[in-house]
C-alpha cells in the first residue's frame, strides 16, 4: 500500500500494522535506552521523568516488539511544545487530548521499521503503567499468566489492536490496583 498513513482507514491501518507477539528480546533494552538519549536531547528540561513501559519491558516474556516509553512532564510545561519536537523529529501523533498525548515512531507506509515505539506524554505522576510494569516484574508467576491471556488474545485480535487492548483490561487494572495498594505512593 503506498497511501500515506494519514489516509488510511483503521483497518487499513490493522492490516498494515497487525498485532504481532514475540518472544523477549534483549535488544529491547538498549533501543530503549538510545531513543531516550534522543528524547533527552529533544526536550533537555531535566524534571523530565523517562520510562520503559510495557511488556518489552518485562524480562522473559512475549511482547509485541514495540517498545512502550512514558515521558512525564513536571507541572506547568508546555505538552504542546513537547509534542512539537516529538513531531519534528518523525514521531506521528495518533491522539492529543489536554493531558495525555500518544505518538508513534517507526509506521511507515510499507509496514513496521525495524525499531518501533509508542511514546506516551503525560503530566508527571500519571503512571499506572510503572506501577503495573513493577508488579508484574515482581510477581513472574502473574507476569507468566500475562503472557498466556496476550498469546491467547493475538490471533483472535490479530488486526483489531483495540479489541486486543480492551480483552486485556481487565487484567491490567487488577494488578495496577494490586500495585498501587502494595506500593503505597512509591512513584
Amino acid at each position: 500500500m503506498n497511501k500515506p498513513l494519514s489516509e488510511m482507514t483503521l483497518e487499513e491501518l490493522w492490516e498494515l500494522f497487525p498485532v504481532v507477539l514475540s518472544g523477549h528480546k534483549d535488544c529491547w533494552a538498549d533501543w530503549y535506552e538510545e531513543e531516550k538519549l534522543s528524547i533527552e536531547a529533544l526536550l533537555p528540561d531535566r524534571n523530565i521523568r523517562i520510562s520503559h513501559i510495557g511488556s518489552t519491558a518485562l524480562p522473559r516474556i512475549w511482547a509485541k516488539p514495540i517498545i512502550d516509553i512514558l515521558i512525564e512532564l513536571p507541572p506547568g510545561a508546555s505538552m504542546a511544545d513537547a509534542k512539537e519536537r516529538l513531531v519534528n523529529s518523525g514521531c506521528i501523533c495518533m491522539r492529543a487530548a489536554e493531558t495525555r498525548i500518544s505518538l508513534n515512531k517507526g509506521y511507515t507506509s510499507q509496514g513496521f521499521a525495524e525499531r518501533v515505539f509508542h511514546i506516551h506524554l503525560r503530566y508527571a505522576g500519571d503512571h499506572d503503567e510503572l506501577y503495573f510494569r513493577d508488579y508484574m516484574a515482581g510477581h513472574p508467576a502473574l507476569a507468566r499468566e500475562y503472557e498466556r491471556l496476550k498469546l491467547s488474545l493475538w490471533k483472535r485480535y490479530g488486526h483489531d489492536r483495540d479489541a486486543y487492548t480492551d480483552a486485556k483490561g481487565a487484567f491490567v487494572r487488577k494488578y495496577t490496583d494490586l500495585a498501587k495498594a502494595e506500593y503505597g505512593g512509591r512513584y
